[in-house]
């Protein structure tokens, strides 16, 4: 994974981690770097955190523990390229992540592209809680209908119930804080590829946080100490 990295992988993971976790910028690790003796240009960190944040995301999906049957559902907005795009979340009862995915639009394919990858990796849920978006409420509906035509288990499967109250997702709107207060100090990304793959790195600490891991349920690991056990 580090072989041939011109840095030893300690360095690597440690700004990939700040910047991650922090509301630091490129050039605030590179300063930050340098203080330490270390002599890293922000581009190469910018780079580093391209190539490692998927796979570190990957490995802790593979750790995740499950996640309960009734969840929230909702979309923030995220600048990209001077545009406003769509990061489509879903959390559980608990307040767990469940789910998300970053789109370009904010429309129906993009609400039921997100419901189906929730779907797949998470099983069906008893109840969605929304608020009054229309078009979410038929991207459940529609997935709903092709989930249970498409299950061969034979068992008879209950309709995902859809509760629509603003007042009851305040949960995912409290949730979304931790996202926006991290991205909104990198002054919007320059590419949707990129915003993807930062995002979803930016998902992960916080799932982290969150205690999420089943390797956290009985022990309060440190992000670095998270970050070293999935690097390794």
């Amino acid at each position: 994974m580090f072989k041939g990295r011109h840095f030893d992988r300690s360095v690597i993971l440690l700004c990939v981690r700040w910047y991650l976790a922090y509301n630091l910028s490129l050039r605030n690790l590179e300063e930050m770097m340098a203080e330490r003796g270390i002599s890293v240009d922000h581009a190469t960190v910018h780079r580093w955190t391209i190539h490692y944040a998927p796979f570190l995301l990957e490995q802790f999906n593979r750790r995740k523990r499950a996640t309960t049957a009734k969840w929230h559902m909702d979309e923030t907005y995220i600048k990209v390229r001077g545009r406003w795009m769509y990061l489509y979340r879903a959390i559980d009862s608990n307040g767990d992540t469940v789910e998300f995915w970053f789109s370009e639009r904010r429309n129906l394919t993009a609400a039921k592209r997100f419901l189906r990858k929730a779907l797949k990796r998470h099983g069906r849920p008893e109840r969605i809680v929304i608020d009054g978006s229309q078009t979410n409420r038929e991207a459940i509906l529609s997935c709903d209908t092709t989930d249970r035509l498409q299950d061969r288990s034979r068992r008879e499967l209950k309709p995902i119930r859809i509760r629509q109250s603003a007042y009851l997702n305040n949960r995912i709107e409290q949730d979304h804080r931790a996202i926006k207060r991290r991205v909104r100090p990198m002054l919007g990304f320059k590419s949707l590829a990129t915003a993807r793959v930062i995002v979803g790195g930016i998902e992960m600490v916080h799932m982290m946080r969150k205690g999420q891991a089943k390797y956290a349920r009985n022990s309060k690991l440190s992000i670095a100490e998270q970050f070293e056990l999935l690097a390794a």
